[in-house]
Parts: C-alpha cells; sequence; structure tokens
C-alpha cells in the first residue's frame, strides 16, 4: 500500500490538499493493516487520516530546499511521453 504515496515536497503547483488527503489514508491504512476499518474503529480511522494530514500540511510548508521545484505530475509527463492527453 505505502508505494502509492508520492513524494509531495518541492513541486510546483504545490501539492494540493487532496494529494495531501490521500497520502495520509494511505499510512493510515497501512499501520492499520486494513483498507476498511469496521463500524467500531471508523471513526478514529477518520480522525487519524485527518490529523496525519494536517501535520504533514505544516510539514510540507515549513521544509526548506535549494533544488528547483518539480513541475507536472506522472500523469501530465507520461502524457507528454506516449503523445496522450492528460
Amino acid at each position: 500500500m505505502c508505494r502509492n504515496i508520492r513524494p509531495l515536497n518541492n513541486f510546483e503547483p504545490p501539492a494540493t490538499g487532496a494529494e495531501i488527503e490521500a497520502a495520509a489514508l494511505q499510512f493510515v491504512r497501512k499501520v492499520a493493516g486494513t483498507t476498511k476499518p469496521s463500524a467500531a474503529n471508523q471513526e478514529v480511522f477518520d480522525k487519524s487520516v485527518a490529523e496525519i494530514a494536517h501535520i504533514t500540511a505544516h510539514l510540507l510548508d515549513d521544509l526548506v530546499t535549494t533544488a528547483p521545484p518539480k513541475t507536472g505530475t506522472a500523469r501530465a509527463r507520461a502524457a507528454v511521453r506516449y503523445g496522450r492527453p492528460a
């Protein structure tokens, strides 16, 4: 599951809230060992995703780098490479 978490730092445009949320969801799924929690665990599962997304957004805001920002997404690069619309 964690191989679906993509690096989110140093991109132009910056990572969106949806991308951060998706990474947090994948992380919680991996740690919990389930893709769909039981009804008894749904609330704590959702709370964990929200908290990790919040912390991740702060992390991305505070990281400093001297490297030039990466542009585009893998989908956009693949579209150029294979001549397909993104």
